[in-house]
C-alpha cells in the first residue's frame, strides 16, 4: 500500500465555501474521501485520509490553517479539498476535528506544542 502526502497549506474562501489547496508532490488520481482523521503531532497536523484506489493520500491540515477551518466550522460552509483537477468534499471534517480535539485536550501524549495548538484554536 502506498501513501502520498499532501500538504494543503492555502486556504480561500469562495462564496460559502472554504477551498483547501495543497502543494503536489506526486501523481494524484481520482481521490474519494474516508471520513477519517489521524494525528500527526510531530508536524502538528491533523490528517485526513483520502482514498485512491487500493491506497491512501495523507492531506495534511497543518496548525496554521486551522483557524480558517474552525472559522469555516463555525459558520457551518463547507469545506473541499482542490488538488490538480480533484475537488473533494472532506466528510465528517467536523465529526472527526471534534472527536480528535476531544482526545487531545489535555492529553500530553500528543506533546504540549499540539495540546496547546489545539486548545488555543478549537477551545478558545
Amino acid at each position: 500500500m502506498n501513501r502520498k502526502k499532501v500538504w494543503l497549506n492555502k486556504t480561500e474562501v469562495i462564496e460559502d465555501t472554504l477551498i483547501l489547496k495543497g502543494e503536489q508532490t506526486a501523481e494524484i488520481g481520482r481521490l474519494t474521501p474516508s471520513g477519517q482523521m489521524i494525528v500527526d503531532s510531530d508536524e502538528l497536523s491533523f490528517v485526513y485520509l483520502a482514498e485512491e484506489g487500493n491506497d491512501y493520500t495523507y492531506l495534511y491540515l497543518p496548525d496554521f490553517i486551522w483557524p480558517e477551518i474552525r472559522a469555516a466550522m463555525d459558520k457551518g460552509i463547507q469545506i473541499f479539498v482542490v488538488i490538480g483537477d480533484n475537488k473533494m468534499p472532506l466528510l465528517q471534517l467536523e465529526d472527526e476535528i471534534g472527536y480528535l480535539v476531544s482526545n487531545i485536550e489535555g492529553n500530553s501524549n500528543y506533546g504540549e506544542a499540539m495540546v496547546e495548538k489545539v486548545e488555543a484554536v478549537f477551545l478558545a
